[in-house]
């Protein structure tokens, strides 16, 4: 098989940038650390950070193994894995499937180490950027989060075409995409337990510290006297930076490998191996868009930031439409599917816009929340989740129509099967923006940090103000790229859903598109779809759980150290104040949070397998791989909708506490309402309940989504 001549995007891409991610470590690193204090700080948010990350990761890396073992045994064993037909023995196929997995999860792992080293190192920078201005804040917290955004996405990029090479995949297109699932399912593993056991640590810190200190002791935020303080930073770094890193890496591999699935019929169809090449290619474009779209971004002083990250996302959109149609003309020569690619690119920008709407304390849903909070935490509590309900119309909306367009104008193209291949260029044209996204969502975390150290450091109100703002679009940046995540998981649910048919179609009939219906009608299916619901029910609450019973323990601990050496809060001697056991909350946080999140983790990867496995030895004539297709596609509507609740209510309750802390609300008699005040308690009380919603439960399920998706793909033979 010869190359495409526009391949050459690929690697060129990749290298551009990992060479443009060594430049930003290189800028943001040789930048100030401030005062000997805020040094002093940072040095200790990353050892609690570090060491956190340590021991997750040996937790995950055991449990890692002893799934590969069983994905090499279990595919190798079972015979009829679908590729058997063209030479390749089932053994070798299990073995192959196994490494995958291994190097998946490898990825994903030094993923999610990348997004919170660079991070960490990054927050205190910014802290003491903010010290000189709002602009060079602003530029310390992008460039830090983008080092995180362009690394994972290239390292993504360069495991899927790698992998796929060394399976055949110059000589078998046809074949390697088969073969190089289990890197999906590695790098979705890995994810779920970063993401999981990073947001049970960050939103226990937080809740803890918010409540003993803010509501109970009168103490402001990130207060050096809180002994859960430098838990709750640690937190946003293990659960914003190496959380997120892994589940967007992982998002771009499960997707790359699952539109490449679908571009095999059309490969089939036609000769053309574009088909299965041009996910890579166009991902290859968009990174390179992203980088010019992160170098236009200069904010003013004067400006809210968030209109300066949008002018280089709408720079990394334009140019990311300009990539997708030279790569569709060269690759396919088909302009209907530039018109899906479109459709994925237009669902992403509306997504930003209906986030903002929903989050930010410029518009009506934020401030309804903020009014609520004057007649207590209940009705705080009540409208949050109003809002976050409310907020499933435009997600259902944004995803079905773009799903509906971009498979009628991929059916409009005329080649066969490329009416699912067009939702797949949806996809592809949504995540071309990626790393830009992803650099947005670590900004969040940075400035949550710089406003934690300036803080604890004493530094003065200017600056305060300076860091407060950039934490509050902080927020929305992390509710943007929630928004995104779910609506790429959305486009890609079906996308996921159709190269299972096409897997199962493989291994049933020898050939892809011959197992394309899933009956409703049919008892057992009904039966596994409402199992999938219950799945990302029992889910959503053990992880709601988990911080709750964390959070628990946090508040005990902080209780008990104001109670036993008062001098903590109210020194004797102010020069010489009794300094709080931050690295005994750390430890208490650690602990818990790595236990708690093992059951949840292990209900999503052993649920599909054990569904199918007892369907299809159940003595009836069921059907057990359409009940998993069942559970496939009803977890992942579930799941989408479950998220948009989650994510967008418990952004709107954190940004109606920030809007009170602003001075922003004010009551009848034209009389500001700000902090130490019953309203502010109240919105305290909802922030913390939206805290495990919108940063545990709600991004893991993002996660779960594509987990069901990748385990099925591969453990598929063991249900027919």
């Amino acid at each position: 098989m010869s190359l495409p001549g526009i391949f050459w995007i690929v690697p060129v891409a990749c290298v551009i940038t990992v060479i443009f991610a060594i430049f930003l470590i290189r800028n943001v690193m040789k930048r100030p650390t401030g005062t000997p204090k805020m040094k002093e700080i940072g040095d200790i948010i990353f050892q609690g950070a570090w060491a956190f990350l340590k021991r997750q990761y040996t937790t995950i890396a055991i449990y890692s193994l002893g799934i590969a073992i069983i994905i090499g045994v279990l595919v190798g064993a079972l015979g009829h894995t679908g590729v058997d037909q063209f030479g390749y023995s089932d053994l070798n196929v299990g073995l192959r499937t196994a490494i995958a997995f291994l190097v998946g999860a490898f990825c994903s792992g030094l993923a999610g180490f990348i997004g919170m080293y660079i991070a960490v190192k990054s927050n205190v920078r910014c802290a003491a950027a903010a010290q000189k201005s709002l602009k060079e804040a602003v530029n310390v917290a992008l460039r830090g989060g983008a080092v995180s955004g362009f690394l994972i996405t290239a390292l993504s990029l360069i495991g899927v075409t790698v992998i796929f090479f060394a399976y055949g995949g110059q000589d078998n297109p046809h074949i390697a995409p088969h073969l190089i699932v289990g890197f999906g399912f590695g790098a979705s593993f890995v994810a779920l337990f970063a993401q999981l056991g990073g947001g049970i640590y960050t939103k226990a810190a937080d809740v803890g510290a918010d409540l003993v200190g803010k509501v109970e002791s009168g103490i402001p935020e990130d207060d050096p006297r809180n002994p859960a303080v430098i838990a709750d930073l640690v937190g946003d770094n293990v659960g914003d930076c190496a959380g997120r890193g892994a589940d967007l890496f992982e998002s771009t591999a499960a997707e790359n490998i699952g539109a490449m699935i679908l571009g095999i019929f059309a490969y089939l169809a036609t000769g053309n191996v574009a088909w299965v090449l041009f996910p890579l290619c166009v991902r290859g474009f968009g990174m390179i868009a992203s980088i010019v779209g992160l170098l236009v971004v200069r904010a003013k002083e004067n400006e809210n930031a968030m209109d300066a990250l949008n002018r280089g996302y709408f720079v990394a959109i334009a140019l990311s439409a300009v990539g997708l149609a030279v790569t569709v003309y060269y690759m396919l020569d088909n302009w209907w599917l530039f018109g899906a690619g479109m459709v994925g690119i237009a669902a992403s920008v509306v997504i930003v816009f209906v986030t903002q709407y929903y989050t930010e304390s410029r518009y009506r849903p934020v401030k309804e929340i903020a009014e609520a909070s004057k007649t207590g935490p209940a009705t705080n509590i009540i409208m949050g989740m109003s809002v976050g309900m409310s907020t499933t119309f435009a997600t259902a909306l944004i995803i079905g129509v773009a799903l509906l367009v971009a498979y009628w104008m991929g059916d409009q193209s005329g080649v066969l099967g490329a009416g699912a291949f067009g939702t797949a260029v949806a996809t592809m044209g949504m995540l071309m923006t990626c790393p830009y996204v992803l650099s947005m969502d670590t900004f969040g975390p940075i400035t949550d940090n710089a406003n934690g150290i300036n803080e604890m450091a004493g530094a003065g109100p200017e600056v305060r103000k300076i860091t407060d703002r950039l934490d509050a679009v902080g927020n929305t940046t992390k509710a943007l790229t929630k928004g995104y995540a779910m609506v790429s998981a959305g486009l890609a649910a079906f996308l996921l859903f159709q190269a299972y048919l096409d897997r199962v179609s493989l291994i049933k009939f020898g050939t892809e598109g011959q197992y394309n219906l899933v009956n409703i009608a049919q008892i057992e299916v009904f039966v596994g779809a409402l199992l999938a619901v219950m799945i990302v029910y029992l889910f959503s609450s053990w992880a709601i759980k988990a911080v709750g019973k964390t959070a628990s323990k946090i508040i005990e601990e902080v209780r008990r150290q104001f109670r036993e050496d008062p001098e903590i809060l109210n020194p004797k001697d102010p020069d010489n104040p009794h300094k709080p056991d931050y690295g005994r909350a750390v430890d208490i946080t650690t602990r818990a949070g790595l236990r708690e999140m093992i059951a949840p983790g292990l209900l999503v990867v052993l649920s599909p397998i054990v569904i199918g496995v007892v369907f299809k030895y159940l003595p009836l004539d069921y059907d057990a791989a359409m009940v998993v297709a069942a559970v496939l596609m009803v977890g992942t509507i579930g799941g989408i909708m479950m998220a948009s609740f989650m994510n967008n209510g418990g952004g709107a309750w954190d940004n109606a506490k920030k809007m009170i802390e602003d001075g922003q609300l004010k009551d009848d008699k034209g009389n500001v309402i700000g902090k130490k005040t019953d309203t502010h308690a109240a919105a305290v009380v909802g922030d913390t309940v939206g805290d495990p919603l919108k940063d545990t439960a709600g991004p893991s399920l993002h996660v779960l989504v594509k987990l069901l998706a990748t385990i099925t793909l591969v453990m598929c033979p063991l249900f027919i």
